[in-house]
């Protein structure tokens, strides 16, 4: 069945283009449109059906309304925490939200950016790997509004929103300091990315002011799970002198239970654990897991806020807005 366009609609009922597509795009009171004909177009249009081509509408408008979303993992608590409330706000203003996980792939996520660029969404919101720096000061160049959160791209000058990681983690190491560990170990990424790398510097910090020795092991991020499970049990196994270990981020803080939970390693008693990013399932857990608990509520609303003042040529002038938030350190019985 062939799709109607407006020019079917206008041949059907023996009318102007012009006049179905003011009807229809609500400006019909603005060029005095009489009530009746507003009424038979709508009844016609209901009758039949019709749905707005809007790949044609924003080729004629320049505007789709839509706003293309690219998270590392969509199924991550905190990703999709925050996607459901930039899109809940932005359909508010009257935006919705295509979004899709880059699973930290930086040829994906170019591929993303170019399939997002052909169905004219209007603006982006990036958690970015590395690699697309170039893509991103293309859509700059282009007019294209960007806001990059989680982390940013060094060299790359856009507007974003991050927490700090820094001193969330100087912070945790100190805590775990100031109980009377000795041997704390960080496990984190092998990442060079700007929020695991101020991680490793916050923890790197705290130590070293304490005439401590660091500890760090670092995972493949892109390894299966039970075998970063496997590298982690041998790190701390082979390493029988740690008294606390600090997971760089929720993933590696329950992969460290499992190992611990199999090992039959006591929290805190043999152990203390904290993890960054804080999970339900942490105060669910026996005993309640301390967490670096990032505020979900206050990045998406910075994220979209920024987005939609882009959208709007607010503020007027190009400067960047570069928002870092604090993070709240929830101490629970897994730290004595």
């Amino acid at each position: 069945m062939k799709k109607l366009s407006i020019v079917d609609i206008a041949n059907s009922l023996n009318i102007s283009k012009t006049t179905v597509s003011f009807i229809l795009n609500g400006r019909a009171r603005e060029k005095r449109i009489s009530d009746e004909m507003i009424e038979r177009v709508l009844k016609y249009v209901n009758e039949v059906g019709y749905k707005p081509n809007t790949l044609a509408k924003s080729l004629r408008t320049g505007k789709s309304h839509t706003i293309g979303l690219l998270v590392q993992d969509i199924s991550n608590h905190f990703f999709a925490a925050i996607a459901r409330q930039i899109e809940d706000r932005a359909y508010k203003n009257g935006y919705k939200i295509i979004y899709s996980s880059t699973d930290n792939d930086t040829r994906k996520t170019k591929e993303l950016i170019a399939l997002f660029r052909d169905q004219h969404v209007d603006g982006y919101i990036i958690v970015p790997p590395l690699g697309i720096e170039a893509d991103i000061e293309d859509l700059i160049a282009d007019g294209f509004p960007v806001v990059l959160f989680d982390r940013y791209l060094p060299g790359v000058e856009t507007d974003h929103v991050l927490v700090d990681n820094l001193f969330s983690t100087y912070n945790a190491t100190r805590l775990l300091i100031d109980k009377g560990y000795e041997h704390i170990a960080f496990i984190s990424y092998e990442s060079t990315q700007t929020q695991m790398e101020h991680r490793k510097q916050g923890y790197r910090k705290a130590i070293e002011e304490s005439k401590l020795k660091p500890n760090i092991l670092e995972v493949d991020f892109y390894k299966e799970e039970k075998l970063i499970i496997e590298e982690i049990r041998s790190f701390i196994l082979n390493n029988k002198n740690i008294d606390a270990v600090l997971f760089g981020n929720n993933y590696l803080g329950t992969c460290g239970l499992k190992v611990f939970r199999s090992s039959g390693i006591k929290i805190p008693d043999d152990i203390a654990l904290i993890s960054f990013d804080d999970l339900e399932v942490f105060e669910l857990y026996t005993p309640e897991i301390t967490a670096i608990a990032q505020p979900v509520e206050a990045i998406a609303e910075e994220v979209i806020t920024i987005l939609l003042n882009r959208l709007n040529n607010v503020p007027k002038d190009d400067s960047k807005q570069q928002v870092t938030l604090a993070t709240e350190l929830k101490i629970r019985k897994s730290t004595r």
